[in-house]
């Protein structure tokens, strides 16, 4: 019990309800079912009646023989529950170096990938004098009439971005992707 309460933090908490010994009964199914929580069993086991009712009322019983996996999934139930952190990773950087306008009146930036690289797909922020002026996805990526799906350093393509059209010769576009970090408790 005392090494459950030591999980909890100012974000996420453990709440035992109840803690007692002997084996799991129905009555520990109801008192769960009314307080929207788990069973947690250790070296115990759920009678006929507890495993009925648990299927019955759809609450979860878990049983554990080593205290540290009964510890180590709760805390890995409690990380769940944490707000996940986001962290944006740049992919590439190009220039504008000509614009051509297609038939369809959509506007392809002539662009030279000058580090990492641009995948298709991936958001693009379009900056112009160091100001963000559009941000958006990569539509469309081509490299001498060729659709390719990523576009390296040192090389020219052609690119749309979704949802604008108003390129100038020296804006950038920066290709990044949003990628979710997985938090620790403490």
């Amino acid at each position: 019990r005392d090494a459950l309460v030591k999980l909890s933090t100012d974000e996420v908490r453990v709440n035992i309800i109840r803690a007692a010994v002997g084996n799991i009964g129905e009555s520990d199914i109801l008192l769960a079912s009314a307080s929207n929580a788990i069973v947690l069993g250790f070296n115990v086991r759920a009678d006929a009646a507890a495993r009925r009712a648990a299927q019955d009322e759809g609450i979860e019983i878990r049983t554990y023989r080593i205290i540290y996996e009964l510890l180590e999934a709760v805390e890995a139930a409690m990380r769940g529950l944490l707000q996940p952190i986001y962290r944006e990773v740049v992919l590439g950087k190009a220039e504008v170096r000509a614009t051509f306008r297609l038939p369809s009146g959509q506007v392809v930036a002539g662009c030279y990938v000058q580090d990492g690289r641009l995948v298709r797909g991936a958001d693009v922020r379009v900056t112009r004098n160091g100001e963000v002026i559009h941000e958006g996805s990569v539509d469309s990526l081509r490299h001498i009439r060729e659709n390719v799906r990523e576009m390296a350093a040192g090389y020219e393509c052609g690119v749309l971005v979704d949802g604008f059209n108003d390129f100038q010769e020296g804006d950038v576009l920066q290709a990044y992707q949003t990628e979710q970090v997985a938090r620790a408790l403490r």
